[in-house]
Formats: structure tokens, sequence, C-alpha cells
């Protein structure tokens, strides 16, 4: 019985990851160019969902090195949508923090790729698109186990 249900979570990896690696590659097509790489655009998230964060932090998260991570939030810095301040607990400790226009850029990113989206799914069954309803607190727990954080339980 173990190998069986072994054999099936392996087989719906497979699945999940052929199927994300399309789904990834529509999202990138539907986004407008914006002169952020994917990284930046994850970096930004990451601080808009987990709050302020130490560099070495970022670059683990984004599997980076940190003088990369450090290059990357100097240009974020540079356009305005991240700053760096000292943390309250240690003022050695530099934090980095998603700005107001970094959270508005996200957004508009966002509202764009969506708003495309939403024309995709009007081609699709209504049977598909709540199949995709159903989907998304199963997709968000999946990306929250994968960030190390407590998935929601069913």
């Amino acid at each position: 019985m173990e190998n069986s249900r072994d054999a099936a979570v392996d087989r719906l990896a497979a699945d999940l990851a052929a199927g994300l690696e399309r789904v990834v590659s529509l999202l990138r097509a539907l986004s407008q160019p914006s002169g952020l790489s994917m990284t930046s655009v994850a970096t930004l998230a990451t601080l808009e969902r987990q709050g302020p964060r130490r560099l070495t932090a970022l670059a683990a998260l984004a599997g980076v090195t940190q003088p990369a991570m450090t290059q990357l939030i100097s240009r974020l810095e540079d356009d305005g949508l991240v700053r760096r301040e000292a943390d309250v607990a240690d003022g050695r400790v530099v934090q980095v923090r998603i700005t107001d226009e970094g959270r508005a850029t996200l957004a508009r990113r966002r509202a764009g790729r969506a708003a495309k989206l939403a024309v995709i799914l009007t081609q699709l069954s209504p049977e598909y698109q709540a199949a995709l309803a159903a989907a998304v607190p199963a997709l968000d727990a999946l990306a929250a186990a994968r960030r190390d954080e407590q998935p929601a339980l069913a």
C-alpha cells in the first residue's frame, strides 16, 4: 500500500511539474515588459507577503548569492521599489522593506496579467473554470509549503 501511494504521489508530482511549467510560461507571456527580472518580481512579492527581510534571507529564498541579491536590491532601491532600514531590535542589522511604489508596481503587473488571463478563462468550459477555482487553495498550500510556511490544512 505504501508503494502504491508513493507511486501515485510521484505521478502527481511529475504531472504537476510539467503543468506548472506550462502555466509559468503562460504567465511570462501575459506579463507586460517592465524591466524587472523574474527574481526582482519574486523578491518584491516576498517582501509584500512576508514583510521586511535581511538580504541574506532574501538571497536564500531566491536561490542567489548574497552579492547578487545586494546588486538586485540596489537596483530596486534606485527605482524606489524597496528601501533599506535599520532593524528596530538591532540597529546593526539592515532590513529591506517594500515601498508603496513597489506594492503599486506589483499590483499593476498582477492586474495586467489578470485581465489577459480572464480573456483566456472565458474560452474554457464552466467545468474547467470551476476546477481551476477549486484548485487555488491547493496551489496556495503547495507554494506555502515550498517556502517553509504553514500550508492551510484541508
